[in-house]
């Protein structure tokens, strides 16, 4: 784990404030904390959507990842979902057609319908340990964190684009780091569901690296390090609610 780890820990700016930990595994707040889990898993399959859908296929593909989203967005947002969820959707990957127009589209498309299988097979994985603890789904507001990062990205393209794929690498990063900090504090059953979630986390954020990197004509150290302050202030600055990525209570 530690080896994994590294490059997390290189790549913040700062590691997450022991206050933190010392809220979040409160046994009052490991609902909050489940349920804020299972919502940051969902948003990041619904950030690498519609990622997908700007940039890299057409209006009939983009049809079919809302689809594949809607049952998890019915779900959460309307509560009328009774059926089961299909976070493999097997073959989509092999059905969407990127954009022959954009260089990086098929690049794009190839590691964000992977990073989507998986984060909503982690939404489903989170949902089943609550229902098993009997802990119900509520809708709690979103934090700050990363509205934060995403109102300091440019307006133009393809700049724009680039600081998305930064954020999302920060974002992933973050959620790694504060899964391995959280372990060692819970119950045997969530003690190993979030260590094994590190690998596909650690993953996701060089994904969004490497795309990020891939699609600049520059060099991007600047911007990695202009993020990676913004997020570090983030995390050590005072919130006022706990979130799985908020900051200091």
């Amino acid at each position: 784990m530690d080896e994994l780890l590294q490059p997390i820990k290189a790549f913040l700016r700062c590691d997450t404030p022991q206050s933190w930990i010392d809220e979040a595994i409160k046994p009052a707040n490991l609902a909050l904390l489940l349920v804020d889990h299972a919502n940051c898993e969902l948003k990041a399959a619904q950030t690498a959507m519609l990622l997908m859908r700007k940039y890299a296929v057409d209006k009939a593909n983009g049809a079919a990842l809302l689809a594949w989203l809607k049952p998890y967005e019915d779900f959460v947002y309307r509560r009328d979902y009774e059926g089961e969820f299909n976070p493999n959707h097997s073959g989509l990957g092999k059905k969407l057609e990127a954009r022959e127009d954009v260089a990086f589209a098929s690049d794009l498309v190839n590691r964000m319908v992977l990073l989507i299988k998986e984060e909503l097979h982690h939404f489903q994985q989170v949902l089943e340990i609550m229902q098993q603890r009997g802990i119900e789904y509520k809708n709690v507001s979103a934090g700050r964190y990363a509205k934060g990062l995403m109102k300091h990205v440019r307006t133009y393209e393809p700049q724009a684009l680039i600081d998305k794929l930064i954020c999302g690498a920060y974002i992933e990063a973050r959620s790694c780091e504060r899964f391995a900090k959280l372990a060692p504090y819970l119950d045997e059953e969530l003690s190993k569901f979030y260590i094994s979630l590190l690998r596909s986390e650690a993953r996701h954020y060089q994904d969004y690296l490497t795309l990020a990197q891939s699609i600049a004509a520059e060099d991007i150290s600047d911007r990695v390090l202009l993020f990676g302050a913004i997020e570090a202030e983030l995390i050590q600055s005072k919130d006022a609610e706990l979130r799985f990525h908020s900051g200091v209570l």
